[in-house]
């Protein structure tokens, strides 16, 4: 059966991970071929990985949407979301819709996915207790959420643990009870479990393990659950998780045989040879799925039989799990446990909470178990795909693999080995990304394949992936030069000013036989980058200032300036307020307005009043004109708000005290919230801080101006001077790494969060950058009370 067209129909029955994927597969290698259908149960087609992060609000449903419906009538395909089919005609090639839609085809593919297990509980059925595995579930989970309300979570698996961790986020006093004795039981033994449940509790997640849950409580929504001891936990929400099973009910009344999931051969084909299937819904030689990254290897082998070349063969691999969990790091792959015929080799260092295990039989790695730092992970459960005989260095394979070379370590990485579980990418896909394109940064190849476009921790191994391929064309640090005046990068003159000892832009000009006197572009580079790496030797140059920065106030359009003083945290005192309404009366300001970093601006001074309205003012420069810390945005928090559940007024100020005016690569907002609804917008700043019940949480590189970004989770503390530690080291870590004019935000994309994330965790590292900051915390002064303008500024 085949249309005028001469095309053959596909039908695709789900528009999940699975079913897009073997529509990206299929006209990849046949675009012409097919005339595609597809039908989705839902309206949306996501990325399910990072489902959590939408619960949270981190991320959006635009955010996780694999494609738009432009993308699918661009590719010709038929979509029919939120269509479910109800019947399969298999005889006469037909599907129908709940909505009695018919569609013939010519081969038909189940991508149906799995159903959460709902566990025989009494009063299961009651209202608050809710999966966790769709959009759908994120919404109506959300709809229970309210700060200070009470979740319980049954199932310790990855998936319960990253519900856990949301709900906690969103405010929740959050319980994770867990029948086994000890958590993500599939994937770590004993000792990493036990290094996961301290840091779970350090959360604030309580976690109950070894309970078995009897009965949930409630008239009619639920109230609370009982345990197999008789204890009680009070619950208004209950989020189960505990396991999936496959959606093969369809498949089963069309009379495709079906075991435990959609029965399919080594080509993904089911016993109607019209018939495939992929993903969750499936069982291939007794196994089914519950990791994305088999999936996508399925898809392609499924792609490669229809478009005729059949000469892959799907062959279930061991996969490797992350816990997308700010903060922890774990690693595993394979078996856990030794076993007759399987030793272990271990590494451990209680201090620093780093836990690694191999376990080896006949040489060859069979599993593998990392907790604090997974650094080696992907390098070596390559090895263990590959099948490494790894004997021969056995008492160094640790440090081995920690300084062997990219290139070397990438070398043996299998073609298919996946290097972006969230996208289902290859390293054989990025590498003719690469070769074939022309790419050179990992910016190129996320463009181009979606790998490390999700949760980011694939990035470090896309790095060394390009490493090994470009060779010595690869150069991460290649930058240009500062601007035409130079071909000194912004490197070059730091290391010649931290080195040589300069102290002004005249020295750094002179030293590095600069062409001319310098541009605008990169005189204001120069000084700020001699004042980062010197900041108490370094001789300010006035003239090589932007002209706001020379005139401590913004110029506007008619030639006048404003004037923003700095209100702390946004609380401004009557006495405070007197003074700014004295001085607009006097200096007939036309315009005060209130600015979106909650001060007072007096818009429209002339130039010759800069100085005398700063003295009437009496009040600091708020740096409104200047790339610098700016302003610490406040909610009340717990002072006032009932919804609060830290002091984030008062943690504000005393940032913005802390920070006021330190020069910055750009201008750097700040945000603390005292809760998890975010009044103070601290996810849209530069550096957030979000207050939970007995933890900070610390963002960075968000953003609300031309360009919006979400910030990104750093770390999650218990109190406020631990806040304030990782907010100096990373602020000063900025400083120094930042292009002159770089957002915080864009040099994080460039840094990756990762890598920003283990110099944070680094005590060394992080100790450094703080004394650094604070050398120039103690250098700073009022510019406003500054005697350097003693004549009118130039514009």
């Amino acid at each position: 059966m085949r249309e005028r067209n001469g095309k053959e129909r596909i039908v695709v029955i789900g528009n999940g991970m699975a079913g897009t994927a073997c529509v990206e597969e299929i006209l990849k290698l046949a675009p012409a071929r097919f005339d595609v259908t597809v039908f989705g149960a839902e309206r949306h087609s996501y990325n399910r990985v990072l489902l959590a992060q939408v619960l949270t609000g981190e991320k959006t449903l635009e955010d996780i949407s694999l494609h738009n419906r432009e993308w699918y009538a661009g590719k010709g395909i038929n979509l029919h979301a939120g269509a479910r089919i109800t019947e399969i005609k298999r005889w006469s090639r037909v599907v129908v819709t709940e909505s009695g839609l018919e569609a013939p085809y010519d081969r038909l593919i189940f991508a149906t996915g799995s159903l959460p297990v709902m566990p025989p509980i009494p009063g299961i059925d009651k209202e608050g207790v809710l999966p966790f595995r769709n959009i759908g579930d994120c919404e109506r989970i959300a709809s229970f959420c309210r700060a200070g309300g009470r979740a319980v979570v049954i199932g310790g698996g990855l998936l319960g643990l990253e519900a856990a961790w949301s709900l906690k986020k969103l405010g929740m006093e959050t319980t994770l009870v867990h029948i086994m004795d000890r958590l993500m039981e599939r994937q770590l033994d004993l000792r990493a479990a036990s290094f996961l449940k301290d840091d779970i509790d350090k959360t604030g997640i309580k976690v109950l393990l070894n309970k078995k849950t009897e009965g949930l409580l409630g008239n009619g929504r639920v109230e609370g659950l009982k345990l197999s001891d008789g204890s009680t936990i009070p619950a208004d929400l209950v989020v189960v998780s505990t396991g999936i099973r496959p959606n093969a009910e369809l498949a089963r009344s069309a009379g495709i045989y079906c075991n435990r999931g959609i029965v399919v051969s080594d080509c993904m084909q089911t016993y109607d040879p019209a018939v495939f299937a992929v993903g969750e819904c499936v069982e291939h030689r007794g196994a089914t799925f519950g990791l994305v990254g088999p999936i996508f290897d399925q898809a392609r082998v499924l792609a490669n039989h229809l478009a005729g070349d059949a000469r892959l063969v799907f062959k279930s691999q061991t996969t490797s799990v992350r816990l997308k969990v700010p903060g922890i790091e774990l690693y595993s792959a394979g078996e856990v446990e030794e076993t007759e015929g399987v030793e272990a080799i271990e590494y451990l260092d209680k201090g620093a909470r780093t836990y690694k295990k191999l376990l080896v039989s006949e040489g060859r790695l069979k599993g593998i178990v990392m907790y604090g730092d997974t650094h080696d992970g992907p390098r070596l459960f390559s090895s263990l795909l590959e099948g490494e005989d790894i004997s021969h260095k056995r008492k160094t394979i640790f440090a081995a693999e920690s300084a062997r070379g990219s290139a070397d370590s990438i070398e043996a990485m299998p073609d298919n080995a996946i290097v972006c579980g969230c996208r289902g990418v290859t390293k054989k896909a990025i590498v003719d990304a690469i070769t074939t394109k022309g790419l050179f940064t990992r910016e190129d190849i996320k463009r181009e394949t979606g790998a490390s476009s999700s949760c980011g921790g694939c990035a470090p191994l896309v790095e060394r992936i390009l490493e090994a391929t470009l060779g010595s064309d690869f150069n991460p640090s290649s930058k240009q030069g500062l601007c035409a005046c130079t071909r000194y990068t912004r490197d070059d003159v730091v290391k010649n000013i931290r080195e040589l000892g300069l102290r002004n832009v005249a020295e750094v000009l002179s030293t590095l036989g600069w062409e001319g006197v310098g541009c605008e572009e990169c005189r204001p580079a120069i000084n700020y980058y001699g004042y980062m790496a010197n900041p108490s030797g370094w001789e300010d140059d006035p003239g090589s200032r932007l002209v706001n920065e020379r005139a401590k106030a913004n110029i506007q359009n008619d030639g006048t300036f404003s004037v923003v003083p700095r209100i702390y945290g946004g609380v401004v005192t009557p006495g405070e307020l007197k003074k700014i309404a004295d001085a607009a009366v006097k200096f007939d300001v036309p315009l005060v307005k209130i600015t979106g970093g909650q001060r007072i601006a007096l818009v429209g001074v002339k130039r010759t009043d800069l100085k005398p309205i700063w003295e009437d003012l009496g009040m600091r420069s708020g740096a409104a004109y200047a790339k610098a810390v700016r302003t610490v945005k406040t909610c009340v928090g717990s002072t006032h708000c009932r919804y609060g559940t830290q002091d984030s007024m008062s943690f504000g100020m005393e940032l913005e005290k802390r920070y006021e005016g330190v020069w910055t690569p750009a201008k750097v907002k700040m945000g603390v919230s005292g809760c998890p609804r975010n009044c103070a917008e601290a996810g849209i700043k530069d550096i957030g801080i979000v207050g939970l019940s007995g933890a900070w949480e610390i963002y960075a590189g968000g953003s609300g101006g031309i360009e919006v970004a979400r910030a990104r989770k750093l770390s999650s503390v218990k109190t406020s001077d631990e806040a304030v530690a990782i907010a100096d080291a990373l602020l000063q870590l900025y400083r120094e790494e930042a292009e002159y004019g770089e957002r915080l935000f864009k040099w994080m994309e460039r840094e990756g969060v990762e890598s920003i994330k283990k110099t944070l965790a680094n005590d060394e590292k992080s100790g450094g950058l703080r004394k650094r900051l604070e050398i120039s915390l103690a250098s700073l002064s009022d510019p406003w009370k500054e005697k350097a303008l003693e004549r009118p500024p130039a514009a």
